[in-house]
């Protein structure tokens, strides 16, 4: 009988965007505990940090060098656990010559990996599985078994404090309910639902449920984040630009009575804390991100023959699956999570 593969040093190329690595905390908490391994490295880029920072998994990350073969070189790691599924991701590995590759066999680059998972096919095209489920049997495969699909995130009460800080400094009064709202997102403009939308929907949550609102974003997401706030009836508040980043907002959303998001990274922040959150979604396929859904509406226009269409930026110029996407249908939603939140007390 073989030796045991999984053993040894485990690296773990974590995901690139912030809603699928938040996805995959339950996986790398599972990782950095498994004793099988005598070292574990989660490999991830560097702006992405934050996510992390607080947590278990926080002492085992590595970032990731510009080129990775020289990340790889440097660790020399006897088993790579992809939970990307590009196809350079794989050749890396190959070529950095890791004895041991495991992840999905999508992008055609199955051949390049040891353990692969072919994800189910539906007509010859590959199944709308959520992300998390796919993360989760890629990690199986390498003996790395999560308890659970709830996203797991932390931060530390130096981080809290500078943060409410920036809060109090924003304007949002300290007994005060209020509502973030993150209206960028970093995947594309056919993401994007109208600045004027999402600031009539701040409006009626605040004459609704007196909720302030509480805009910020990434540095890209800067203009989208005024025309907001510009185009808002009541006064808002809006995050200092040098407080916007991925540390600060886990506490503006951990604190907030409630979340209101495009189709984005924060949507997973607020699942990891238990928090209301409304996600207005257009192009995206709603089954990829179908789990820890307890407590988010997501918000789209149904039965639309282009959607989705999974594209950047809308290819039939009309952009129909967000600007057909009603104001009084995301705050119905909103009152509807409101009206439910599971924190009790906590949120007022």
């Amino acid at each position: 009988m073989s030796a045991d593969p999984f053993r040894g040093h485990l690296f773990v190329r974590a995901p690139n965007w912030v809603g699928d690595l938040v996805m995959a905390t339950p996986v790398l908490e599972a990782a950095v505990r498994d004793p099988r391994f005598e070292r574990v490295s989660v490999g991830l880029r560097p702006h992405l940090r934050g996510v992390l920072a607080g947590g278990p998994v926080a002492p085992h990350v590595v970032p990731l060098a510009k080129d990775e073969r020289d990340t790889y070189r440097e660790l020399a790691p006897d088993v790579a656990l992809l939970l990307t599924n590009s196809f350079g991701a794989a050749l890396r590995a190959r070529r950095a010559g890791v004895p041991v590759r495991v992840g999905s066999s999508l992008s055609n680059r199955g051949a390049l990996l040891t353990h692969r998972l072919r994800p189910p096919t539906r007509l010859g095209h590959r199944a709308a599985i959520p992300t998390a489920h796919l993360v989760r049997d890629v990690a199986a495969l390498a003996g790395v078994l999560a308890p659970d699909l709830h996203p797991r995130l932390a931060f530390e009460d130096a981080v809290a404090e500078r943060a409410r800080a920036a809060l109090a400094a924003a304007g949002v009064p300290a007994d005060r309910r209020f509502v973030v709202c993150c209206p960028g997102a970093a995947f594309g403009a056919a993401k994007l639902w109208p600045p004027e939308r999402f600031a009539a929907a701040l409006d009626a949550l605040f004459e609704r449920e007196g909720l302030v609102g509480f805009l910020t974003g990434a540095p890209a997401e800067a203009a989208i984040v005024d025309a907001v706030a510009a185009a808002c009836r009541h006064p808002v508040c809006v995050a200092p630009p040098d407080a916007r980043d991925l540390e600060n907002l886990k506490v503006w959303i951990h604190d907030a009575a409630l979340l209101l998001v495009g189709d984005s990274g924060p949507r997973w922040y607020a699942a990891a804390f238990d928090v209301p959150c409304v996600s207005v979604m257009g192009p995206n396929s709603p089954e990829l991100t179908a789990s820890s859904l307890e407590h988010a509406s997501i918000v789209r226009v149904e039965g639309l023959d282009c959607s989705p269409c999974l594209a950047r930026t809308c290819p039939l110029g009309h952009h129909a699956c967000m600007t057909e996407l009603t104001t009084d249908a995301v705050v119905d939603a909103a009152l509807e999570r409101l009206a439910n939140d599971p924190r009790g007390a906590r949120a007022s």
